[in-house]
C-alpha cells in the first residue's frame, strides 16, 4: 500500500478532522524516526498515518480499538510488522512492543498530542512559536496535556532516546507539516 492509497482509507473510515491530523502528524514523527534509526521511513510512515484506522469504530470499546485496525491492516496485506505494531499500540492488550517500530509508534502516539496543546497555548498558536525547552517545561506540568501519556512518552528511553532528543525529533517532525496541520 501506497501513501496514496493509504490516506484514501483513512479518510474513508475517520470522520474527525482532529484524528485525521494526529494521524498525520504521528505519520511525520514516525517517518523522521525511521530516517535517524536508518529504518525504513516508507514502512514506518504507513504504521504512524495509519495506527488508529479503527477509532470511529472503536472508539466506544477501547479494548477493541487497535485489534481491530490490525485485523482490517492484514486483511489489506500490509507488512505483518506494521499490523503488529498497530496492534501494539494500545497499552490495554498487554501485548510486547518488541521491534524498534513497536516501540516507536508507543512512545509517539501521545507525543504529538504533547506538542499541539504546546503550540495551541502560545498566542501565536503555531508549532514554530514552541521550542524543545518549552516543551520540556511543560511536559513536567501534570496539568499541562493531560491525555498525554508521560510514561508512554518515557517509553522512548527503550530506543535509545534522551527525552529531549525524543521531543526535538517530534518537534521537527511536526514543524515540517505545520500547514498541513494548520499550526
Amino acid at each position: 500500500m501506497n501513501r496514496a492509497e493509504a490516506l484514501s482509507l483513512l479518510k474513508k473510515n475517520l470522520t474527525s478532522k482532529n484524528l485525521f491530523n494526529h494521524s498525520l502528524a504521528v505519520e511525520a514523527v514516525m517517518c523522521r524516526l525511521a530516517e535517524h534509526f536508518g529504518q525504513d521511513r516508507e514502512k514506518w510512515g504507513l504504521a504512524g498515518l495509519l495506527h488508529d484506522i479503527d477509532y470511529d469504530r472503536t472508539k466506544d470499546d477501547p479494548d477493541r480499538h487497535s485489534l481491530e485496525g490490525a485485523e482490517m491492516l492484514a486483511g489489506l496485506g500490509l507488512p505483518e510488522d506494521v499490523v503488529y505494531a498497530v496492534k501494539v499500540h494500545n497499552h490495554r492488550h498487554g501485548l510486547p512492543r518488541l521491534s524498534m517500530l513497536d516501540k516507536a509508534l508507543y512512545a509517539t502516539d501521545p507525543l504529538t498530542g504533547l506538542i499541539v496543546a504546546g503550540a495551541l497555548i502560545r498566542p501565536e498558536k503555531k508549532l514554530a512559536a514552541i521550542d524543545v525547552p518549552f516543551l520540556m517545561n511543560r511536559f513536567h506540568e501534570k496539568s499541562f496535556a493531560r491525555g498525554a501519556n508521560r510514561e508512554t512518552i518515557r517509553t522512548c528511553s527503550e530506543l535509545g532516546l534522551s527525552l529531549e532528543e525524543f521531543l526535538g525529533l517530534g518537534l521537527e517532525a511536526m514543524q515540517g507539516i505545520a500547514e498541513e496541520l494548520n499550526l
